[in-house]
């Protein structure tokens, strides 16, 4: 068992007293600093997102939403797939244009990408104007990075070890008042053939129990009503640490505190759910009656080639456990469609999957190679045409199930946590389950509990009046 590497506390007291430094060095200098964070890519990335914010307010620095007049920006990225690439390369271009009105800004990329050795090059040779670029892995170190940066003046690359660590006691700067991240682990070790996540966020190692629960109790504390706990996968917590708990007793001691608030939790892999996972979520009345869980194809073979260790049968065996026990459960899934080598027949077994579970909402992917993954290099022979109307079919099969099944919540009530402004003067709500509600009410409910009942729906969002 690989052992989970901690960054002792004084190295953590190290960073934030070199936060401090920076900000005697930015006292010196006129004007409010600003810093531009721009994030790509999954929750974990917003909740790393969260603490990078954390060190930047640490070091005197305000918050802009744009880069233009900034004075540092910091780019947090994602390499999961080609078009996320794209766009985070096509923006970091543009930059080229803010520095040369703002000489002193300092430019950073960190997250995923930047764990690429031939992003790393690029970024090098192409983009001379980047200042400073970490991966995941060193993310607690960023306050050390930035002042070799700012007192050097020399370009910083660092790439971390593939293993990770855990680092704990980095402040943190939410953006939302009502939903927040807690990450209970990072890392992966299933390497899928076709993912790159084990790569550049290492290993699994899962944080200390106490640690969770407390950050949760300030949440609660704090007024936060809808926590979502974070791993790539969540039913992996708590085998690296030797203490006998897995994520099912986690779930039920979030469940414990006290509080009126909803626990969500992703992302769930197949081949570690199950029973216990499902009791626990029956019994604990806080956690929310939702499952993400990705299935990626309906053929055993596919499954196989793509290494997610378990079978189409397993998985249609899951579910019905599953809605035996929580019969109300909302189910999303993430699906591949032109895996390497997946024919025509293995697509349709695809479909047919769709068809017997009949998901709420489906994350739906044409396959993206990654350069270093075991499926970047297998014969692909599907054309792309093909490849792009089995797409096209199953979305569309897709939004007409959704459709369907929010069509069912008409003229019935639900309750509801009422987050934000939408547009035409409606208010934006979620159920429980996680449907989206366009709701008819005052925005001083924003924030609070209500009762909604439905009296529309369209594939992706319910419409509803205060009950």
């Amino acid at each position: 068992m690989r052992q989970t590497v901690t960054i002792p506390p004084a190295e953590i007291d190290r960073q934030l007293a070199l936060c401090d430094q920076i900000h005697t060095l930015l006292e010196d200098r006129p004007g409010q600093k600003l810093a531009f964070v721009d994030t790509y890519g999954c929750q974990q990335n917003e909740a790393d997102s969260e603490r990078l914010r954390g060190y930047l307010a640490r070091m005197g620095y305000a918050f802009s939403d744009t880069e233009e007049g900034a004075d540092l920006v910091l780019l947090n990225t994602c390499a999961v797939r080609e078009h996320a690439e794209q766009r985070v390369f096509g923006n970091v271009g543009a930059l080229s244009h803010t520095k040369r009105r703002h000489p002193g800004q300092i430019i950073c990329v960190c997250g995923c990408m930047a764990r690429q050795e031939h992003v790393v090059e690029r970024l090098k040779k192409s983009f001379p104007y980047v200042d400073l670029v970490f991966g995941p892995q060193l993310l607690w170190q960023f306050p050390e990075l930035l002042m070799k940066k700012m007192t050097e003046g020399k370009r910083v690359f660092a790439a971390g070890d593939e293993i990770g660590t855990v680092a704990e006691g980095i402040p943190t700067v939410r953006q939302n008042r009502l939903k927040g991240w807690v990450s209970i682990m990072y890392g992966c070790n299933n390497f899928c053939t076709y993912c790159i996540v084990p790569y550049v966020r290492g290993r699994e190692r899962s944080r200390q129990p106490q640690e969770i629960l407390d950050e949760v109790r300030s949440l609660v504390d704090a007024g936060y009503k809808d926590i979502t706990l974070l791993g790539q996968n969540v039913n992996s917590y708590g085998k690296d640490l030797d203490l006998g708990v897995d994520f099912a007793w986690l779930l039920e001691q979030v469940n414990a505190i006290p509080g009126e608030f909803l626990i969500r939790f992703m992302t769930s892999h197949p081949k570690d759910a199950g029973p216990r996972l499902f009791d626990a979520m029956a019994a604990c009345e806080k956690v929310a009656p939702v499952l993400h869980l990705p299935f990626q194809s309906g053929s055993s073979r596919v499954l196989k080639a793509m290494n997610r260790g378990y079978t189409r049968e397993h998985y249609l065996e899951l579910i019905a456990q599953l809605r035996q026990r929580i019969p109300n459960i909302v189910l999303t899934s993430d699906v591949i469609v032109g895996f390497p080598g997946e024919t025509q027949e293995e697509f349709e077994e695809t479909l047919s999957l769709i068809e017997a579970v009949r998901y709420d909402a489906l994350f739906t992917f044409i396959f993206s190679p990654r350069r270093g993954t075991p499926a970047a290099k297998l014969p692909d022979p599907m054309p792309k045409e093909q490849k792009s109307a089995n797409f096209q079919r199953l979305l569309r099969r897709q939004n007409e199930i959704s459709g369907e099944k929010h069509q069912a919540y008409i003229g019935k009530t639900y309750r509801c946590l009422v987050d934000g402004e939408g547009e035409d003067g409606l208010l934006t709500a979620r159920t429980d389950g996680g449907r989206l509600i366009h709701l008819k009410a005052d925005p001083s409910c924003i924030g609070t509990w209500q009762q909604a009942k439905i009296t529309g729906a369209s594939t992706w969002a319910l419409f509803g009046e205060l009950a």
